[in-house]
């Protein structure tokens, strides 16, 4: 499903500020060639499934699965009838891994792992993927955590045992053209990192060796956002974390996730989650009662 496509560059757009989209796919619809920023991850639960990567073509079976990296160009092509499980990840959960820098050349253009293998470790991600499909669901307490945990293991695993290090010395031209993508979303760790910090457009624009203006117009290009539009979002998902701290205010709240005054956030919060910072705290509250009311029910 591609809600936003503007040339070959697709928006993926991740319900509540999750990291992470998941959807069981069984629409008898082809999908053009197109890239995003997400790591996307692709297994067929039931009939094949073709992705083609980098004008080659793969034929998935169920239990099979690909690995598209970030900036990626592919196409998809569904059959009749089936269902696959597709995973979008943003790209700072693989970014995260200390170490990947240098070994990053190997994922592209993409990573396959087949159930015919019948290796060991295949086994390991089939059961990873389908973890996280029962956390993204059925969402039980610190779900998000969990997910987060699953995949990059999952990450450590697929480049332990998949990665295409035969590669590395043969993609020099291929990996020239990713120098691009990967600076931005180098960019883009950063900020994740730093977004409670007064990081303004000058001093990111430098770091990436771009003029204020030059940086502004490629950061929107490659982000689908404006730079301040990125931070924000990135300010309040941060401060979700820590609305679900009942020991904290929300003007100390407001502070620490990088907004110069109360009103700034509450309207920033309210444009981004339809509700106010406190009726987000309260339905969270709300949600974990409900949660521990019906495990206490349960264990009678």
């Amino acid at each position: 499903m591609i809600e936003k496509l503007t040339g070959t560059r697709e928006t993926v757009y991740h319900p509540d500020n999750m990291p992470v989209r998941l959807y069981i796919n069984r629409e008898y619809e082809d999908y053009p060639i197109h890239w995003h920023m997400d790591v996307e991850l692709i297994m067929p639960l039931e009939g094949m499934y073709t992705v083609v990567v980098d004008k080659e073509q793969y034929i998935l079976n169920p239990g099979d699965i690909i690995m598209i990296p970030s900036g990626e160009m592919h196409e998809l092509f569904a059959p009749p009838s089936g269902k696959r499980l597709i995973v979008q990840c943003d790209n700072s959960l693989l970014n995260g891994l200390v170490g990947i820098d240098s070994i990053s050349g190997g994922f592209y253009p993409c990573i396959l792992s087949r159930q015919t293998d019948k290796a060991e470790y295949h086994q390991h991600l089939v059961s990873m993927l389908k973890q996280v499909a029962d956390e993204y669901i059925n969402r039980p307490p610190f779900y998000m955590i969990s997910i987060e945990a699953l995949l990059k293991n999952f990450f450590v695993i697929a480049g332990r045992n998949c990665l295409n290090l035969d590669k590395l010395d043969k993609s020099v031209v291929k990996n020239k053209q990713h120098q691009y993508i990967d600076k931005f979303l180098h960019i883009c760790q950063y900020i994740n990192e730093h977004c409670t910090e007064n990081l303004t457009i000058d001093e990111v624009a430098t770091m990436a060796g771009f003029s204020k203006y030059h940086f502004f117009r490629l950061f929107c290009k490659f982000s689908g956002v404006t730079y301040y539009e990125y931070l924000v979002k990135r300010r309040i998902m941060y401060a979700e974390r820590l609305l679900t701290d009942p020991n904290l205010s929300i003007v100390q709240i407001a502070m620490r996730s990088g907004f110069n005054s109360l009103s700034a956030f509450n309207r920033n919060f309210r444009e981004i989650k339809k509700c106010t910072p406190t009726e987000y705290r309260n339905m969270y509250n709300s949600s974990c009662i409900q949660q521990i009311t019906v495990k206490n029910a349960v264990g009678k």
